[in-house]
């Protein structure tokens, strides 16, 4: 005599969370077969932590989860050899809404011993209801352990299931799923097993894909940063790298940790030996993959701020939902602490290594631009990282930091100084240098995009302020110079005034100064506004720069000397030159290059310009 099949309303608001589940939760359709696998390997291990204390619930030997693609019928099928849902089960867990048969087990396990508990994985609950993404109609066929009674749970995701007897050789689960007509790419065995690499590669339980009878294993099953150090070779380290960021080259640093305690989490990171095929700048978010038990969830976590975005690797945690929306990820306590932790670790990393002079030179080289970016983005780790950052100096080959600046800084010098500019190679030949090096005061040379903004979020080091060269109002008299060229001519001061009157459009001011040795001009910021570099940049963007440069002369030079000495009528035309001069020093263009040029060719020819 045959059972009648039961009919049965959902709980509260199934309608409200399967738009939610199928519209909202999921970023990517795919997630369906990530939260199906999680729910399988759960089953298998909850099987296994209950055959600890009661008989014949074992796991066969060869127990695995399979996943059969069926294109004649337009199904795909999930098989497990867990621990199975009786009827009331499949009613609860699968009937009522957001109810998870994970989250009442969980109970029983306060009792049990640390290393008896299972990895619990995915919810039966939101999770499953992911499969409505891509089926019209899902059944579940369910055996639990220990029981001989079968039953299949049935529904096409509106108000109702059906529960109904049915038929199971051994304890476990299947769920199959009826395609939708725009879900064809999930019946490809090729398509499938790439969903598994990605997101359940490394899930202890084995997952096969069956294709024309055949089963075709679908994952590693070895969580790399699970295992402990002591038993990964150095080959093992570099294979999972080359995998996990697509690189080709060794690992300048590998950090593999547990953390323990309050919050639980593994991770294994890598610094990359060399650059990234793909500019970092294209993409300034951090990739670092976020695991949840072994299961990935996502690389958009932002487990590292962006000025670490360089960093390559796993974070798994247990202290996180498995179906843990991207939005939900920003606001979760435990992934704020996460990142923090992760945070300090790579910085403590990079400071350990940063005693290794030459190793760190090959890192700096790569990523000390992306590392700057950390001074002005990060209020809080600022004092962190700038022990870290490296520069070129006009005093000292190779690289320097600030710490070792300082400690080599004259008596008397209150400030640290620093110039900034597009090109590397000009920087030590700038004119801006003359009067420092006359007095042996180090400069620290800036050549990154990103020098004209962090010295000023930085401000000080070591209680010295950070001051640009290019700053007018740094005074140097208190330090001798090493060659004062002689007194300056008695007509300097009526030459400053003319030079100030023919350029009183183009220059704030125009002063003699002694911070120059070799050079006739050179232009100034004010003290108080951006310096040179920062104007610069301003006037290329387009928002133009608060308030116009000083020209400061050299009394000293012969061509100033020429001009204060010779007729007062010569300035006006030489005032527009000599500004055009300072401007190309510092890598500017002439304000009207065609009327610079007819200049220069004239002065060549030996005439008087006109």
């Amino acid at each position: 005599m045959s059972e009648t099949v039961e009919r049965h309303e959902f709980g509260a608001e199934v309608g409200r969370l399967l738009d939610l589940v199928v519209h909202a939760l999921y970023s990517d359709r795919e997630i369906f077969l990530r939260e199906l696998v999680a729910n399988a390997a759960d089953a298998m291990d909850r099987r296994r932590f209950e055959a600890l204390t009661a008989a014949g619930l074992a796991l066969p030997p060869d127990a695995k989860v399979r996943i059969v693609p069926d294109k004649a019928a337009r199904t795909l099928t999930l098989s497990d050899a867990g621990i199975g849902m009786s009827k009331e089960d499949l009613a609860q867990n699968l009937g009522t809404i957001a109810r998870s048969g994970t989250r009442a087990f969980s109970q029983t396990l306060a009792d049990a011993k640390p290393d008896e508990r299972p990895s619990l994985i995915g919810q039966f609950g939101v999770g499953f209801y992911s499969a409505f993404m891509v089926a019209d109609r899902v059944t579940v066929t369910s055996r639990r352990a220990g029981s001989e009674e079968a039953w299949t749970w049935a529904s096409d995701g509106g108000g109702s299931y059906t529960l109904e007897r049915a038929e199971r050789s051994e304890p476990g689960t299947d769920i199959v799923l009826h395609l939708k007509e725009d879900a064809d790419e999930y019946l490809e065995p090729y398509r499938l097993d790439h969903i598994v690499r990605k997101w359940a590669d490394f899930i202890t339980v084995p997952i096969a894909i069956v294709q024309e009878g055949r089963e075709e294993s679908a994952n590693q099953g070895t969580a790399l940063w699970r295992k402990p150090k002591s038993e990964i070779t150095e080959e093992q380290y570099t294979e999972f790298y080359r995998q996990v960021g697509m690189n080709f080259d060794k690992p300048w640093a590998t950090l593999h940790w547990r953390a323990e305690g309050a919050l639980e989490f593994s991770a294994l990171l890598f610094v990359p030996g060399m650059k990234p095929f793909q500019a970092l700048d294209n993409d300034r978010d951090s990739k670092v993959r976020l695991h949840v038990r072994r299961m990935f969830i996502t690389d958009e976590a932002g487990l590292l701020p962006s000025w670490l975005r360089f960093v390559q690797g796993v974070v798994d945690t247990e202290d996180l939902p498995l179906n843990v929306s991207r939005e939900m990820l920003q606001s979760t306590p435990a992934l704020a602490k996460i990142r923090r932790a992760v945070t300090g670790r790579v910085l403590s990393e990079l400071a350990s290594r940063a005693k290794e002079p030459d190793a760190y030179a090959s890192f700096w080289e790569n990523f000390g631009p992306i590392l700057k970016e950390g001074i002005y983005e990060d209020h809080e780790r600022r004092s962190e990282i700038a022990p870290l950052l490296r520069f070129r100096s006009s005093a000292v080959e190779g690289w320097t930091s600030l710490p070792d600046y300082v400690s080599r800084m004259k008596d008397g010098q209150e400030a640290i100084y620093y110039l900034v500019a597009d090109d590397a190679d000009a920087l030590a030949k700038s004119p801006q240098l003359e009067g420092f090096r006359a007095r042996g005061i180090e400069v620290l040379l800036l050549s990154d995009h990103v020098d004209a903004f962090w010295p000023e979020a930085l401000a000080r080091f070591e209680e010295k302020p950070l001051r640009s060269v290019t700053q007018g109002s740094i005074d140097l008299s208190k330090f001798s110079a090493e060659d004062a060229g002689g007194e300056a001519p008695a007509g300097i001061d009526a030459l400053v005034a003319a030079v100030k009157a023919a350029l009183s459009g183009d220059v704030s001011d125009v002063r003699a100064t002694d911070r120059l040795v070799d050079s006739a001009v050179v232009l100034s910021a004010s003290g108080s506004g951006p310096d040179l570099q920062m104007q610069r940049l301003l006037r290329r963007a387009g928002r133009g720069a608060s308030g116009l440069p000083i020209l400061e002369l050299n009394p000293r030079h012969p061509l100033i000397r020429a001009l204060a000495e010779g007729p007062e009528s010569d300035v006006p035309a030489a005032a527009g030159t000599l500004l055009d001069l300072a401007r190309i020093q510092d890598g500017d263009s002439p304000r009207d290059p065609v009327a610079f040029a007819r200049t220069v060719a004239t002065a060549l020819a030996g005439g008087k310009p006109a």
